[in-house]
């Protein structure tokens, strides 16, 4: 026996096991459209007006590059497509095409069934709660993502 923390001693073990539980389930779910969780993070960002590679990369504090081959997968599929900026000829635009404004809904309430699902037991001042310690230790370890310029 060791006077060792164990692995079941660590908070770390823990908050990945639910990240990747939550993450896992809503996988799942989102399979059946066809859409993965980062595409999701994309075509929400877009829906709340992030409106360029860079502000959904800001936005979803992911490397631009990522962004773009999510947007190539999701211009295949049809639920996004590139626009020119009228105002400025170096601008792109996304745009949510009819199909993936239809879907938006639908898998934004997919995501919360799935909070439910693991969050529901908390009442409203424990979640809340829960997200501002979360949010304090990620900003206290990583960067906050630049404003959105775009």
């Amino acid at each position: 026996m060791s006077d060792t923390s164990g692995l079941h001693d660590h908070l770390g073990y823990w908050l990945r096991r639910l990240s990747d539980e939550v993450h896992s389930r809503f996988e799942s779910e989102l399979s059946r459209h066809d859409v993965t969780v980062s595409q999701w993070g994309v075509m929400i960002s877009v829906h709340h007006g992030h409106d360029t590679t860079k502000a959904v990369a800001a936005h979803m504090d992911i490397d631009p590059g990522a962004v773009s081959r999510l947007v190539d997968r999701l211009v295949v599929k049809g639920l996004i497509r590139r626009e020119p900026d009228p105002a400025s000829r170096r601008t792109v635009r996304l745009v949510l095409t009819d199909q993936g404004q239809a879907l938006v809904p639908v898998l934004a309430e997919l995501a919360d069934r799935n909070d439910a699902h693991y969050f529901g037991s908390l009442d409203a001042g424990q979640r809340r709660q829960l997200e501002e310690w979360i949010r304090r230790l990620v900003g206290q370890t990583h960067p906050a993502p630049p404003p959105d310029t775009a």
